[in-house]
């Protein structure tokens, strides 16, 4: 399989971790030594992934798709993604849903063969 069509099965495996509130499988998806920045939230690194993915899953629920706006494989261990996210989100302890939409840039990094997720962060467009 070419690495192009390995990084998108990545952010598809990621997709579905996100919409199954799998915060184990969300970190398994990164190197040991990646950095997480999500919007709002602190930055994570490797050995706090895990963590930081179920302390989001106990505030919420998504349901998001991810659309890839380019992929590139820059060298045999490198490569990088420009995303959107849209779907929603409900907020547990109010149970409000409302509309989640990101752009996002992961970088990979190919580990023991594998691509992982070295570096990604997001925010909102508006």
């Amino acid at each position: 399989m070419h690495a192009t069509d390995q990084i998108r099965d990545l952010l598809q495996t990621y997709e579905r971790a996100l919409n199954t509130s799998d915060a184990e499988l969300a970190a398994s998806l990164y190197t040991d030594d990646a950095v997480f920045m999500p919007t709002t939230l602190p930055t994570a690194d490797g050995a706090h992934m895990k963590e930081a993915y179920e302390q989001i899953f106990s505030a919420i629920t998504l349901d998001v798709r991810f659309t890839i706006d380019e992929v590139v494989v820059a060298s045999a261990d490198i490569g990088y993604a420009l995303t959107r996210s849209n779907g929603t989100q409900v907020v547990k302890a109010a149970n409000i849903t409302s509309a989640e939409a990101n752009r996002e840039v992961f970088i990979f990094r190919r580990v023991d063969g594998a691509w992982k997720i070295a570096r990604y962060m997001f925010n909102k467009a508006e």
